[in-house]
């Protein structure tokens, strides 16, 4: 299963990408930082899951998720942000994301719902122990 990871922090993206590559069946097919490099990353590789920041370096995840999910609705979108009040994750949940988390204390949920997602294409994938 292919994942698109969008973090302007180089930290978080590295955090991201250990914790989600040690999923059985996930491969990070790109990462972006900002909102341009991102919707070309994402209609360039297709990928099944997008884990996308809200506050991005130039833009918002929001622009993101926006633009990607009319022409691409069957992409799942993740949403993290350290800015997760209930304004936020319903407007997110309009555009079209199926989930959004707060980075402080549901970071590793993120983990969670992409391995849940690759046990659902692939029954036979060995589940992810936890940290």
């Amino acid at each position: 299963m292919d994942v698109f990871l969008v973090e302007d922090s180089p930290l978080v993206l590295e955090r991201l990408s250990v914790m989600l590559d040690a999923i059985p069946g996930v491969k990070i097919v790109g990462r972006a930082s900002g909102v341009r490099e991102a919707i070309a990353g994402i209609f360039r590789t297709r990928p099944e899951i997008v884990v996308l920041d809200l506050k991005l370096a130039q833009g918002s995840g929001f622009d993101v998720l926006a633009t990607v999910h009319e022409r691409e609705p069957g992409i799942d979108f993740y949403m993290l942000s350290n800015f997760a009040s209930e304004p936020y994750r319903r407007h997110a949940q309009r555009l079209g994301a199926l989930g959004f988390f707060d980075k402080t204390n549901e970071f590793e949920r993120v983990r969670d719902v992409v391995a849940e997602r690759a046990r659902d294409l692939n029954p036979r994938a060995a589940t992810v122990p936890t940290h």
